[in-house]
């Protein structure tokens, strides 16, 4: 007599687990196609170093070098979405996969990531050397573009690890964190698409509300229960308040010329802006009654859904 189930059990453990060495490519593979995609807005526009105030020479922008991260004080919130979104992309991979040997996987696809973007960074940082003129002030430009991409580079670590986790909770508060980094990021892709002068006037509206679409999308697939879930709930609202205007405030203050090289001022503007901007006449409330509203509505529809096929269940299966 023959007994299929046993005859599963009986098989070869890596007909259902590859191999770690497999395992571990394939995932390089993805921290690598993930860390590209990342940077992939700002290589399609030509990867041009900006035109820099400390250059050494006179240059127009077409006659700047090659350069696979924007350097520039202008660019640093382009930066961030850039290097975080390749590190979310390369989580919601892993996510997806949900491999057996998910450590493994995790820290290798952070490998192909991490490969992508220190390439990336040796390279430009190498050619902003190369061309800044000689100077402290230079040497301060230099080394706060540095400290902005590698705490980009750690941002990019948390995201990837949080949204690859097993845990429904880490997964959403990664989401959340990465809702205003991935709207940016979609941004740049239209202004690389289509030029700085031929985006749509609709895009700067659209682009505010699209993070509390995705953040209240991410909380409705968390869901309420168990009760721990509501930490997720708080820090992604918490998220959509801040993140927003910490941008602002960072992209405010590093673009304006008049405080280049003043830190005491920038720092004191850069509070007064982002208190503003975190105030009632910031602007926030409206995205975070959407988020929530999202966010309560696809609970409450799911656990509507969940009632009627449990009601329906029964009535269904024939005696």
């Amino acid at each position: 007599m023959s007994h299929p189930h046993h005859a599963t059990e009986q098989k070869d453990p890596a007909y259902h687990h590859p191999a770690p060495g497999r395992d571990a490519a394939r995932a390089w593979l993805v921290g690598l196609l993930a860390g590209a995609l990342g940077l992939a807005p700002w290589w399609i526009t030509g990867a041009r170093l900006p035109v820099q105030n400390l250059w050494a020479t006179q240059a127009m922008p077409d006659q700047m070098p090659l350069g696979f991260l924007p350097l520039s004080q202008y660019e640093l919130t382009t930066i961030v979405a850039l290097l975080t979104v390749g590190g979310a992309a390369a989580g919601f991979a892993v996510r997806i996969w949900s491999p057996a040997r998910r450590r493994l996987v995790t820290w290798c696809a952070i490998g192909g990531v991490f490969s992508v973007q220190l390439l990336a960074t040796a390279q430009s940082f190498l050619v902003l050397n190369q061309g800044l003129a000689p100077g402290s002030t230079s040497g301060l430009y230099f080394g706060g573009l540095l400290a902005g991409v590698i705490a980009s580079m750690i941002a990019a670590l948390v995201a990837l690890v949080l949204i690859a986790s097993r845990s429904t909770v880490a997964t959403t508060i990664g989401c959340g964190l990465m809702a205003v980094p991935l709207t940016s990021w979609a941004v740049e892709w239209v202004v690389g698409v289509v030029g700085y002068i031929n985006v749509p006037t609709a895009v700067p509206t659209i682009a505010r509300w699209v993070p509390a679409v995705l953040v209240g999308c991410a909380l409705a697939w968390c869901g309420l229960r168990p009760a721990r879930r509501i930490v997720a709930w708080v820090l992604n609202l918490a998220f959509l308040w801040a993140i927003p205007a910490l941008f602002i405030s960072v992209q405010y203050v590093l673009g304006t010329r008049v405080l280049a090289g003043d830190l005491q001022e920038m720092l004191l503007m850069s509070r007064q802006i982002l208190a503003a901007t975190l105030g009632p006449d910031g602007g926030a409330l409206p995205t975070l009654v959407v988020a929530l509203a999202i966010g309560l509505v696809g609970v409450g529809a799911h656990a509507l859904a969940s009632r009627r096929g449990l009601e329906g269940g029964p009535r269904a299966i024939p005696d």
